[in-house]
């Protein structure tokens, strides 16, 4: 680990400096979720860089209502009729 100087208005600093480890890994994993986002990183990589594993990295994620599949409803129907369409020509 490494110490880190930032700036921040100053009603954040009771949330950032008195915060335990479970806090200080959701913190952290936020701070990277935009370069997962844009593919900069993998989740993977993340939970390689915060120490976890990549599976609790996307449940985290999750229980703070961040989807692991990024889709829209209109994309997860063209996937499925895609896979049906699919099915259909192996049988």
């Amino acid at each position: 680990m490494t110490s880190v100087n930032m700036e921040m208005p100053e009603e954040m600093v009771s949330f950032v400096m008195h915060s335990g480890r479970e806090e200080q890994l959701k913190r952290n994993a936020m701070i990277l979720y935009p370069y997962v986002y844009d593919g900069i990183i993998s989740h993977g990589r993340a939970a390689e860089i915060l120490g976890i594993f990549k599976m609790d990295l996307i449940m985290l994620y999750g229980k703070l209502g961040i989807p692991y599949i990024q889709m829209t409803d209109d994309e997860i129907e063209e996937e499925l009729e895609t896979v049906k369409e699919l099915g259909e020509k192996l049988v």
